[in-house]
């Protein structure tokens, strides 16, 4: 067995309601346990195929904020998330996470608002998120506020980012693994989910399942469109 932080995530299906909407994710229905062996795992899938989902499950078992945040924000601007992490339990490694954060790029805006009333408390400090661009504050979030030994689960970080920025967030991503860091990241980037020796979940044709970095389809579509742009945009665009 691995020594990650989180080892495996198991799922009892008996505590999900049998007209629950969780049920009709084909995915991850049924799937009684994910093991997690590598420091860094991407989950990697169409839209709606249960990544984000799977992802705030896990996080709001793990004890994190559902917007996002360390576990020691404590907010809410709309409840959103499933009851799938009522169903959920961890195998925990012989290491315990010394620091964490859960990032959501589409409520990062207001993770980083609290960040900044957090601050303003005797003894609070802040990064100043809103001070920057939404990329540049992910990256000073990372760089900054990131520490070896962490759990971090990140939620389409490529949303933010340029193409350069995304080999930046690798560089980090990599660095912080070897430093005893885990990351379970929901992704959608072909930059991002290139990093050696990271384990890629697929949530498409079927039951989640391990894939080759080469078998997903972020990287087989934008391979093909940078192989064969013209032929495909005259297919695509031709009235």
């Amino acid at each position: 067995m691995s020594d990650q932080i989180i080892n495996k995530v198991m799922i009892n299906w008996n505590k999900v309601a049998e007209d629950s909407y969780l049920r009709s994710i084909e995915a991850i229905s049924g799937v009684e346990e994910i093991v997690f062996d590598h420091a860094v795992t991407f989950f990697v899938g169409e839209n709606g195929s249960g990544k984000s989902t799977l992802l705030e499950a896990i996080a709001v078992a793990f004890g994190f904020n559902p917007e996002g945040g360390t576990k020691n924000y404590l907010f809410s601007t709309y409840d959103s998330h499933s009851p799938l992490h009522e169903a959920i339990r961890f195998s925990r490694g012989m290491r315990n996470a010394g620091w964490g954060y859960f990032y959501r790029a589409e409520s990062f805006y207001n993770a980083a608002t609290k960040e900044e009333e957090y601050g303003r408390a005797p003894g609070g400090q802040s990064q100043f998120y809103h001070k920057q661009s939404h990329g540049e504050s992910l990256l000073t979030l990372v760089q900054k506020t990131f520490r070896a030994n962490g759990m971090y689960l990140m939620d389409e970080p490529e949303a933010a980012l340029s193409p350069q920025r995304q080999l930046t967030l690798l560089i980090e991503l990599n660095r912080l693994a070897k430093a005893g860091a885990q990351f379970i990241i929901a992704t959608h980037s072909p930059i991002l989910t290139g990093l050696p020796d990271a384990q890629i979940l697929d949530f498409d044709s079927g039951k989640i399942h391990p894939c080759s970095y080469e078998e997903t389809d972020c990287y087989r579509v934008t391979n093909m469109f940078l192989q064969h742009r013209e032929q495909i945009m005259k297919q695509l665009l031709k009235e």
